[in-house]
């Protein structure tokens, strides 16, 4: 409840103002024989599709621009909001489908 003569007092540019959050993530990209891993700094409500722009690794490797990403081995969208210590993968085509690659060398002498 407030008395009738109380007033608020005029914002001379000192008051506080409400800061978003930052949150730490790493962006990863494997490559044969090497990974990249770049961690990042961003504000609360990233999602995964701004990482990987922020990363720079989509325009280093433009394969990886719309290649399916995850957090922590699970596939998410790329709008899939990020939390801190999130781990951000981008996923490469697998080269041969595990199930054929197991029969051959089961075949093998």
């Amino acid at each position: 409840m407030t008395k009738a003569n109380e007033r608020p007092l005029p914002d001379n540019g000192t008051a506080r103002k409400p800061t978003m959050s930052v949150i730490a993530i790493t962006v990863v990209y494997a490559l044969p024989g090497r990974a990249i891993e770049i961690d990042l700094r961003l504000d609360e409500g990233a999602t995964v599709a701004e990482a990987i722009e922020r990363s720079g690794i989509a325009a280093r490797f433009p394969e990886a621009a719309h290649a399916p990403a995850g957090i922590f081995g699970k596939r998410v969208a790329r709008d899939a909001l990020l939390a801190t210590g999130d781990r951000v993968e981008i996923y490469r085509p697998l080269i041969a489908d595990a199930r054929t690659a197991r029969r051959r060398r089961a075949a093998r002498p």
